[in-house]
């Protein structure tokens, strides 16, 4: 029996089911994308690291390498940061001009102090005038390609904005809106606060308004739907070390609740695979190998695995020698009880670094400096 959900439209592009992989820094490159594609069969959303507006201008050599997309990726998804409405709109105007992608999204959840402190990131929406400047310029220059955008609650909870932000969103004619259901001052630390998205989703009907925040699990992306009425799902560090997570977040909205339970053989195979995608991508085989080493701790997660042997994997440097760790484990393992919980960073803050004076008034827009606008995800 298939749940009887509705079609997720992003503009011209229908997603279903509608479920969205989150864009991460380091993280959601093609090759991770592939992954979670093939799990998926395909369906979904899955979004691009995201790109300085600024660094694509300049035509930064890594930044025209994270815009490079697989043949079989459709629609091609980019997530852009920028804090400066005319960069924003060349930046967009490029994409268009360039055929680089076919959906805009657009990164205003940032918590990270170094962009904060400047008035990038989840800092930005609280300038009313500035992030209507931003939407304008890169909703004008998209032609038909839809906008979206992500961002969280607000600074802090005495300075709320993702409601005044979402009605500013609709005025500008951005397609979609996701919410992260925190505040910047919790980072990613707490509860996310879905009530919150059942509020934006009732103050602006006249958009998709979609989820993210504590999904580990498909069940928990259908209980947030049926929660809040939101129109979709965004999943962000429920799928590290999972990608597989995407094909169960197909079977529970279809109905088949067939979710993955894989053996560590399964998961050393997902590894090995991952690890290979990478250093295809990058051109180097020992760099991939490096480069997925962040990786290991999440796929490993609640696995008898030695702290020696996951050091061991944590510095291997080619795939041979990745092999030959993995061939040592004990890989008959089945999937360990309670490893779909929280993964990655989970830690609050309290404290917003902020430009002096940034809280005195909203519509003061001046002292944002270019300088936010750094190579650092998030939200």
């Amino acid at each position: 029996m298939t749940t009887a959900l509705p079609m997720l439209s992003i503009g011209p592009h229908s997603v279903q089911p509608p479920v969205v992989l989150a864009p991460m820094a380091g993280i959601t490159n093609a090759p991770f994308r592939t992954l979670c594609r093939e799990f998926s069969g395909g369906k979904g959303l899955f979004v691009s690291e995201m790109i300085t507006t600024r660094a694509l201008v300049e035509r930064n050599e890594k930044t025209m390498q994270l815009v490079h997309f697989d043949e079989a990726e459709t629609p091609r998804s980019i997530q852009l940061y920028g804090v400066d409405p005319v960069t924003v709109g060349k930046a967009v105007r490029m994409i268009v001009d360039e055929d680089l992608a076919d959906h805009i999204d657009l990164n205003f959840g940032c918590p990270v102090p170094k962009v904060t402190r400047k008035g990038g990131g989840s800092a930005l929406p609280y300038k009313r005038p500035l992030l209507r400047a931003i939407l304008n310029e890169a909703v004008s220059n998209a032609g038909e390609l839809p906008v979206t955008m992500k961002m969280r609650k607000g600074i802090n909870d005495d300075h709320l904005t993702y409601l005044d932000a979402g009605r500013i969103a609709v005025e500008e004619g951005v397609t979609a809106i996701a919410l992260h259901g925190r505040t910047a001052a919790q980072h990613y630390g707490g509860t996310a606060d879905w009530d919150a998205i059942a509020r934006l989703k009732e103050h602006v009907p006249e958009i998709p308004v979609l989820g993210n925040g504590d999904i580990w699990s498909a069940d928990d992306a259908l209980r947030m739907m049926r929660e809040t009425g939101c129109d979709g799902v965004v999943v962000g560090r429920g799928c590290l070390g999972r990608p597989w997570l995407f094909g169960d977040l197909v079977a529970g909205f279809e109905g088949t609740e067939a979710y993955a339970a894989p053996t560590l053989r399964e998961v050393a195979a997902v590894m090995r695979r991952h690890a290979e995608l990478l250093g295809q991508w990058i051109g180097d085989e020992a760099r991939g190998v490096i480069d997925f080493r962040k990786h290991v701790a999440w796929y490993l997660k609640g696995f008898a695995v030695g702290s020696e042997m996951r050091k061991k994997l944590a510095i291997s440097s080619s795939l041979d020698e990745m092999d030959a760790h993995l061939s040592e484990l004990d890989l008959d393992q089945a999937w360990p009880v309670g490893a779909d919980g929280p993964r990655g960073r989970s830690s609050g803050n309290g404290r917003v670094v902020l430009p002096d004076g940034w809280l005195k008034d909203p519509y003061d827009c001046a002292g944002v400096s270019e300088d936010a606008e750094l190579d650092t995800s998030g939200g």
